[in-house]
């Protein structure tokens, strides 16, 4: 989107703004380029207003009666979420433009009432949104001093971590502590859930983990006791995914628990190969038993730690990026450093997915024994 330069502290010029918006806007039909930015904005107002099953409903229509049909239910959703007193200044607003009809005065009276009063509703909704956008940036810098540094420094190991969330504030969670001694934890998950109240979920999980992992020798007593508050704590329907690892400084093994995530993947030169299956999410039941795993890692071996938003990302012809692109993807990386791997492995998922819109945060955590 095109911004015009302004003086600091200064509302931009709003004519300069329009000119800029025209120029882009034309320069961008004669490119070719509305077209998709149109029909993606389109798809995903469908995908918002419209639930699983009325969308089957519209897929298996005509053109022509899903299209009508498709504005008709558009407005009666629409309508549904405003508020009430909102609602009936919209239907309002609606009859004096259907009535702009008659004399010329008459018709333009009721064409200026009727402008006037959904150019009042745009401009409540419009506060409203910005209101939640800053409240969500607000969060989003929070998250974003809350992740670790990319590159933690672990003598023995080469450490790369990555997190990209799909919306301001995501539901995964990324993090890297030291802990006593020589001990050092990486920890990913994922909420189930999206936007704030999985950013809120996430942020309690982090902040347990980080207080009790120092005192715990076992993880499998760790894992049991932050099952225990996730459930005393969270809301009914609630739970994350959580895989949680122990590096020692100058050693090859690693130990890990595994709370319902998919299972961490060991890298080798021959063979790409999961780990066993995780233990219980956090959060289903609180007596729920968790145990500990260890694996030993020669030099250039490592283990890659992923969320959902890799192996379930969706391309525009609603394809998965699976697990199948992903074991081969790391089958020809071997060779590779941390952050060669994982920004690989990154940019390959976005190439996957194109233009189609981003459902899930995306987290890796690619662990190498050097």
């Amino acid at each position: 989107m095109t911004q015009t330069q302004s003086e600091p502290g200064r509302e931009p010029s709003i004519t300069k703004t329009l000119i800029a918006d025209f120029k882009e806007f034309f320069h961008n039909i004669f490119s070719g380029e509305v077209k998709r930015p149109v029909s993606r904005s389109f798809k995903e107002l469908r995908e918002f207003y419209f639930d699983e099953e009325r969308r089957k409903r519209l897929a298996s229509m005509g053109r022509i009666k899903r299209w009508f049909l498709t504005g008709f239910w558009l407005l009666k959703t629409m309508l549904l979420k405003l508020s009430p007193v909102r609602r009936v200044l919209l239907v309002i607003g609606i009859v004096f433009l259907l009535n702009a009809s008659g004399n010329a005065e008459d018709s333009t009276n009721y064409a200026m009432l009727g402008g006037l009063i959904l150019l009042l509703i745009l401009m409540f909704e419009l506060k409203d949104k910005l209101v939640a956008k800053s409240e969500l940036q607000a969060g989003h810098a929070v998250q974003e001093a809350l992740l670790p540094p990319q590159r933690p420094e672990v003598q023995g190991w080469d450490l790369w971590l990555y997190y990209n969330a799909a919306n301001e504030v995501g539901g995964d969670l990324l993090d890297f502590q030291r802990l006593n001694g020589n001990r050092y934890g990486v920890a990913l998950g994922d909420v189930a859930d999206k936007g704030l109240k999985a950013a809120l979920l996430m942020a309690k999980l982090q902040a347990t983990l980080r207080a009790l992992s120092p005192d715990y020798d076992s993880l499998a007593d760790l894992a049991t006791k932050i099952n225990q508050i996730s459930y005393r704590d969270g809301l009914p329907t609630s739970f994350a995914s959580l895989v949680y690892l122990e590096l020692p400084q100058n050693s090859g093994t690693v130990r890990l628990v595994n709370a319902g995530h998919m299972p961490p993947l060991l890298v080798t030169k021959d063979v790409v190969r999961e780990l066993a299956k995780g233990d219980p999410a956090l959060g289903l039941t609180p007596d729920a038993q968790y145990f500990e795993h260890s694996v030993e890692l020669k030099k250039g071996e490592l283990l890659v730690v992923y969320s959902d938003g890799v192996t379930e990302a969706r391309n525009e012809a609603n394809e998965l990026f699976s697990e199948e692109r992903l074991f081969a993807l790391l089958n020809g990386l071997g060779d590779m450093s941390s952050p060669e791997i994982g920004e690989r492995i990154v940019a390959e998922v976005a190439g996957f997915v194109g233009d189609a819109p981003r459902a899930d945060d995306l987290s890796l955590a690619i662990i190498r024994r050097v």
